[in-house]
């Protein structure tokens, strides 16, 4: 007999919003008692430069959610990303408030994504761009194992273990900045800021995707895109939006072909790496590789 859970239509949306906010206290307590009301789980960020939201819930309540939302002019105009749920992507409410709403530690180099930030490509402008023959180069700005199970064709890989190494990627990619260049991220939050920095860098010529890799793909059906798009809750990644789709993730112990991640069962590690069965144990654990040399000497 199935669950009420498992008899339950569940959503999830992404979204943000770069926007000051004068007090966030108030906000986190807002949306704490919001999202307890309508059984939402989820992480959210509030910070003063604005906030950046993941949650699930009922189609219903999503809706509610989303309306309730729209009713506050400092989110009118958000941008809410939807998709298919399972009602497990969170194990709880978590929101926090932090300095960041993605860290960067830029520090004196901090970007406003408010009016330092690139030109916005919706996904029609990107797809004629990427089909048209000209030059062009699509810096993915997610983590490594982000782009490791996914990405744009021809995409120029970030080299960035998380977003805080924004700062080195600028500087080895300096070859392009009288080039073409434009910033992919899953919903958008990092390119605002990305984009932004490389144009505080000297880059000529940068524009962002508008909507983030989620609307392009909504759009064009994973037209262009390789592998699975990585998101940050239970999914871990988001179901194929093609049926042609193309594996790319590589286990990282053996390379075979796989699209399933694991977290170093080392207790002082944790690496987050893609994992093929054969190479996990029982209970369907894994060590690293790194640690996995370290055992073996």
């Amino acid at each position: 007999m199935k669950s009420n859970m498992e008899n339950q239509d569940f959503d999830i949306i992404l979204f943000y919003k770069y926007v000051k906010i004068e007090d966030t206290e108030q906000l986190r307590m807002d949306q704490v008692m919001l999202c307890t009301n309508l059984k939402l789980k989820g992480r959210c960020i509030i910070a003063e430069e604005g906030i950046n939201f993941t949650l699930e819930g009922t189609p219903e309540n999503i809706t509610e959610y989303i309306e309730t939302m729209k009713k506050d002019e400092r989110f009118a105009d958000v941008d809410f990303k939807r998709s298919k749920g399972t009602g497990r992507a969170f194990p709880r409410l978590s929101i926090k408030i932090r300095d960041e709403i993605v860290t960067t530690l830029l520090g004196d180099e901090d970007v406003d994504p408010r009016t330092e930030t690139s030109k916005h490509l919706d996904p029609e402008e990107f797809h004629k761009i990427i089909t048209s023959g000209e030059e062009y180069y699509i810096v993915d700005m997610r983590n490594d194992y982000e782009q490791d199970v996914g990405m744009f064709r021809g995409s120029v890989r970030s080299g960035m273990r998380n977003f805080r190494d924004l700062k080195k990627t600028a500087e080895e990619l300096k070859h392009l900045k009288d080039k073409k260049v434009i910033t992919v991220c899953t919903g958008g939050v990092r390119c605002e800021k990305a984009s932004g920095y490389l144009l505080k860098k000297g880059y000529k010529d940068v524009s962002q995707l508008k909507g983030g890799i989620v609307r392009y793909l909504e759009a064009y059906k994973g037209e262009n895109f390789d592998g699975r798009l990585y998101v940050f809750d239970g999914r871990i990644t988001m179901e194929p939006f093609s049926d042609k789709h193309v594996v790319i993730g590589r286990c990282a112990k053996c390379d075979i072909h796989t699209e399933h991640f694991a977290d170093c069962m080392s207790k002082t590690c944790g690496e987050h790496f893609l994992c093929c069965s054969r190479c996990r144990d029982e209970e369907g654990n894994a060590k690293c590789l790194k640690c996995d040399k370290v055992a073996v000497a």
